[in-house]
């Protein structure tokens, strides 16, 4: 298992403080600000800390307020709204420095049979072993890709990520708002339905605010672009134990009035639709000193 996988796991692993209340820390990062994909697992850890065993996460809806402090620890609140025959529902508030940062609500259900179908995973996509990591691309295009790219991509991080179109990353070319990147974690992923949806939820955050700054020959790493997550919605289709290579296939529908607005489809390698995810994002022009 690689350090970077270990570290996930480990921050995953909240301290009980008191009845419903939980703290998280952050790995030790030079990023400015909490990843968003942290914030919702931690927060749907300490949801799933209140709930019985047997019911499982089908949906969460969050919102972003405050960017988060990676040098101090979080505080997750949970309120147990709601304990049903077959559905339980908790709202999780996140707090720094005596502030909400963020907030999620989750429903959980018990297992259930019934009608089943699914939109099948995009045909004419590469398989991932065809493809090259972000390493090797580097070395390929070197200086074509931006600096600021190059240095995200050369991170250490618990997953290995395989896109599909590289012109977004290569080009100021103005391309259709779509994006298709293979993702799989650098270790195993622990046999236990909640953890799996937990860094699953962790891995949905990544790559969503890129496809909405496509259509305008942008990335959000410009040093003109105010990016960051807004909300952000997931629900849970099918469980998996994601031990391989996962597609996630993207489209952003609008972009507006500052927002970027983007939906995915969380595909197993063997087609089984995982999860959908939607996100809005702040993709902010503003005016640079001595422009």
């Amino acid at each position: 298992m690689s350090p970077a996988m270990q570290e996930l796991l480990d921050i995953l692993d909240l301290e009980r403080l008191e009845h419903n209340l939980y703290r998280g820390r952050s790995p030790r990062t030079s990023w400015q600000r909490v990843f968003g994909g942290q914030v919702v697992g931690q927060a749907l850890v300490a949801a799933q800390r209140t709930v019985d065993a047997d019911r499982h996460v089908h949906s969460l809806h969050s919102y972003f307020m405050l960017p988060g402090d990676t040098t101090v620890p979080i505080v997750y609140e949970v309120e147990r709204l709601r304990d049903g025959r077959s559905f339980t529902t908790r709202r999780v508030t996140a707090i720094q420095h005596g502030q909400a940062i963020f907030s999620l609500e989750c429903s959980f259900q018990l297992d259930e049979g019934g009608l089943d179908h699914q939109l099948p995973m995009p045909l004419d996509v590469p398989h991932p072993d065809t493809l090259m990591d972000v390493r090797e691309l580097i070395a390929t295009f070197g200086d074509r890709v931006p600096d600021n790219i190059r240095r995200y991509w050369q991170r250490d991080r618990p997953i290995e990520m395989k896109p599909v179109i590289l012109e977004h990353y290569t080009s100021r070319e103005k391309l259709p708002p779509v994006q298709q990147i293979w993702i799989r974690f650098t270790g195993p992923v622990p046999d236990d339905r909640a953890t799996r949806s937990v860094v699953l939820a962790y891995l949905s955050d990544m790559t969503l605010l890129d496809t909405s700054t496509f259509a305008h020959g942008r990335v959000v790493f410009d040093p003109d672009i105010q990016a960051a997550s807004l909300d952000h919605a997931m629900w849970f289709h099918r469980p998996h134990n994601l031990d391989g290579w996962l597609l996630y296939s993207q489209d952003s529908p609008s972009a507006s009035g500052a927002r970027g607005f983007t939906r995915g489809l969380i595909f197993a390698q063997d087609g089984t639709l995982v999860a959908s995810v939607a996100q809005e994002g702040l993709i902010r022009l503003r005016r640079l000193p001595n422009s």
